[in-house]
Order: structure tokens, then sequence, then C-alpha cells
């Protein structure tokens, strides 16, 4: 377990990024489920599931047709709630992994006079901390994807698609791809770690050779927007290609022709969509140029929402600590407080235990060992 003095500000770090990113989150979600939809409208043609009739144009035809067919505004909301909770699980288990993982690296005797990563060990340390996080975030996103494009795989019932809630498209997938098509396109997402990675590590370099060193903990509102902006756009120009595979991977098998081209073999079928041979195939049979479309939504939501995540997380990061102080000097100047709190925390901890006893006398024995087992 790691000490209290280095989990303490990671989690600080991690609370404060999953706040940011709830914040971006809401204010780009639109462009999100736009772009999500120009990502794989290609591969539904193809599979016949859409006619070439309601295929997007681009970004302001497919805002245009989304609001008149479907719904108006409501439309560019579908699967908001899940999105919302994946992006903020993701963001915290993000930082939480990456500011340990920095801060333990940093602590070993070499790297502490130096006071900084080398760039290798930046991109590591970012790879690392996004392949642990997508672990736990992975299916949730794919519920996402599937909610995002659901009305454009029945268009003749959009209505019973788009209304399908977050168990039943699980069960969904579970019926298409079995447990394990909870989690198709993490090898999209192992590799998509260098997109926070590199991030990171592109915001950092900007930061050394851009601004003084007296202001690289605090360089300011406009500065931190753009670096981080500016950042996330080269990151996603890099690995573009493997979002629009991932994105396709995940909504294969869903209603369509393109449904019963595949194989009963669920074991086959996730063979089939590996990262690098969807990306393969789609530069042989389609181009190069389809491993980029709808390129140009994507940068402009990286660019606001990256950058707003990252001004949003400084300013919350910044609350939570004179916060935190804040608490540590009425406990020392009100002594009485203090008192209370520890009685507090004394009472509970002894109701806790009389629960235990009671649970483990009453036959919980087993069930506790086996919790007790099981996280060895």
């Amino acid at each position: 377990m790691p000490r209290a003095s280095k989990l303490l500000p990671s989690i600080g770090h991690a609370a404060s990024g999953a706040g940011g990113t709830i914040i971006s989150t809401l204010a780009t979600y639109p462009l999100d489920l736009v772009n999500t939809r120009l990502k794989v409208q290609r591969q539904l043609r193809a599979d016949g599931s859409i006619s070439p009739e309601d295929e997007y144009a681009g970004i302001l035809d497919a805002f245009r047709t989304i609001y008149s067919r479907e719904g108006r505004l409501s439309a560019f909301f579908a699967g908001l709630g899940p999105d919302i909770a994946k992006s903020a699980a993701d963001s915290f288990l993000l930082f939480l992994f990456y500011t340990w993982f920095r801060a333990r690296r940093l602590h070993t005797s070499q790297h502490h006079a130096r006071g900084h990563l080398s760039a290798l060990e930046e991109l590591a340390v970012g790879a690392a901390a996004g392949m642990c996080a997508k672990l736990f975030t992975t299916p949730i996103g794919n519920v996402v994807t599937r909610k995002q494009t659901a009305s454009l795989l029945e268009k003749n019932d959009t209505q019973q698609r788009t209304d399908l809630t977050f168990g039943e498209i699980v069960t969904e997938i579970r019926r298409e791809k079995g447990l394990i098509g909870l989690w198709a396109g993490y090898s999209a997402s192992l590799v998509l770690t260098l997109n926070p990675s590199t991030t990171f590590f592109l915001q950092q370099f900007l930061k050394r050779i851009l601004i003084p060193r007296a202001k690289w903990d605090d360089p300011g509102a406009p500065t931190t927007f753009l670096l981080a902006a500016i950042s996330k756009c080269v990151a996603t120009t890099l690995t573009y290609p493997f979002q629009i595979a991932k994105a396709r991977v995940v909504v294969s098998g869903t209603n369509g022709t393109g449904d019963r081209k595949r194989d009963d073999n669920v074991v086959v079928n996730l063979a089939k969509d590996t990262i690098f041979g969807t990306v393969f195939r789609i530069a042989q049979t389609e181009g190069v140029r389809a491993l980029y479309d709808g390129i140009g939504g994507e940068l402009l939501k990286a660019f606001f929402n990256h950058g707003l995540t990252m001004l949003s997380k400084d300013i919350i990061h910044r609350f939570i600590v004179g916060l935190y102080f804040a608490m540590l000097v009425a406990l020392k100047e009100h002594p009485q407080f203090r008192t209370k709190l520890r009685e507090r925390m004394r009472l509970a901890s002894s109701l806790s235990a009389q629960v235990a006893k009671r649970t483990v006398g009453s036959g919980g024995r087993n069930v506790l060992t086996s919790v007790l087992s099981s996280n060895s």
C-alpha cells in the first residue's frame, strides 16, 4: 500500500481531475456524439445497416440532420448519463494512477535531485496510468458508443433502440459477443493510452520551454487552457486512426446485415476485432483517408474538452487544497472540534466492530473469509 503522504496528493489531483472532466463532458457532449457517428457511418453503410441517404456529409450536416429528425436538442444528449459516469471514473483513475506513479518514480534518489522525469519516463507513466484506468471503464464506454449510434442502426425504429437502458445494452453485447465482449476494443484502449500520456508529456514539455520556472506551478488560466488544448490536439492527430478502429469494433455485431456476416464463434469474432487488424483492414479496403473520417470535429472537441478539463481541474484543485488547509487551521485553533471528531471516529469504529462481530457470529464467517482471501 502507498503511504498516506503519497496517496493524499494523488487523490486531490484525481478528484479535481474528475470534476473538471464532468464540466468539459457536459459542455462538449453533443460534438462527441456527432464525432462518434462520423467515425462509424462508413462501416454501417458498407454493412447495409444504413443507406447512403442517411450518411452525414460532415459535422454541420450531422447537427442539422439530428436536430430535425431525432427530437431536437434532446437527441444530442443520448447516453449522457453513462458517459459522465465513465468520463469521471476514467479521469479520476487516470489522474490517481498518473500522479501516484509519477510521485513514486520521482521519489527515487536519481530523479529526486533532478526534479523531473525524462521524456520516455513521462510517456511510460502516462501509458501505465491509462492502462489501469481503461481496464475499469472500457465496458461503460462501449455501452455509451452503442447508445450514441443507436438511431443510425435502426432508422425505422429509432425510439425503440434509443430507449434501451444501460442493462439492456449490456445484455445485448453479451448476447452478441459474450461477457468478454464488454471489453471489445480494449486492445485499442491500450494503444490509445499513448494519447493521454503524449498529452501530459507535451504539456509538461511546452510548459518547461515556454514558461518561466517560477510560474510552472501556476501559469495562469489562459496559458493552462492553451497548453492543454494544443497538446491534446497533437496527441489526437497521432492516435486518431486507432479511435476509428475502436469505434468500429464496438459497433460491429449490432443489428443489420453486418451482423449476419459475423462468425458464430465468439473467439473468432474477437480475434478479427484486434486493433491493428482493424486499422490495416480499413486502410487496405477503404484507403488511408478512411482512418481520418471526422477528424476535424474530433480536433475541435479535443481543443475545447481537454483545455476546459485542465482549466477546471486547476481551479477545483486549488479549492480542495485551500479547504484542506482551512480545516487544519480550524482544528488547530479549536481543539474542542478535534476532540469531538476523535470521539465520533472512535464511536464509529466501535460500532463497526460490533456489527462485524455479530455478522460473523450469525454465520457470516465464511463470507468474510472469502472476501478477505479474494483481496489477498
